[in-house]
């Protein structure tokens, strides 16, 4: 259907959406509108997007949005804390990705945009045990390599470390 998705990540997070979440559902994306927002309203999904607002200060307004289910796709690690927000998911299922720590390489720093930062990398064992605190179980997970086509002992390592998390979960409490 498309010619070709700009990311790898984006064909991973596609087949999950897919499996989980039926056409035409209303999915509250979590973040401003992105290339994944377009595709997920090509897929024939109704797609509302948060307006960009600090959700570390603003969480309580995610409960104002009606939605089927909830996507998170690369947010969680820009917050510094990522439980209020879960705790405010206003949807009984969501779809989190984030970008898993790499033991290599150093989280994701961009100078010049403090929003453009990650606070967290994540290892899966401290996501899961966030959705546990936030009362969610997970249902799926999957994580994927994420290749660069460069030389160097980094990018080697890139060939088999998975660098991409994401879980499917249900609010349980």
């Amino acid at each position: 259907m498309y010619k070709s998705l700009p990311k790898k990540r984006y064909k991973h997070t596609l087949n999950i959406l897919r499996e989980f979440v039926p056409q035409g559902a209303t999915i509250l994306d979590i973040g401003v509108e992105n290339p994944f927002s377009t595709i997920m309203k090509q897929e024939g999904y109704t797609v509302l997007n948060t307006a960009g607002q600090d959700l570390d200060f603003e969480a309580p307004t995610l409960q104002a949005f009606q939605a089927d289910f909830t996507t998170a796709l690369e947010i969680l690690e820009h917050l510094v804390n990522p439980l209020a927000v879960l705790q405010n998911i206003p949807t009984q299922k969501v779809l989190i990705t984030v970008p898993l720590r790499l033991w290599f390489a150093k989280a994701y720093r961009n100078s010049s945009d403090l929003r453009d930062c990650h606070y967290h990398e994540f290892e899966s064992w401290q996501l899961d045990f966030l959705l546990a605190k936030a009362g969610f179980r997970i249902l799926y997970r999957k994580k994927w390599t994420h290749p660069v086509s460069k030389f160097g002992l980094r990018p080697f390592f890139r060939l088999f470390t998975p660098r991409y998390y994401a879980v499917v979960a249900e609010r349980i409490s």
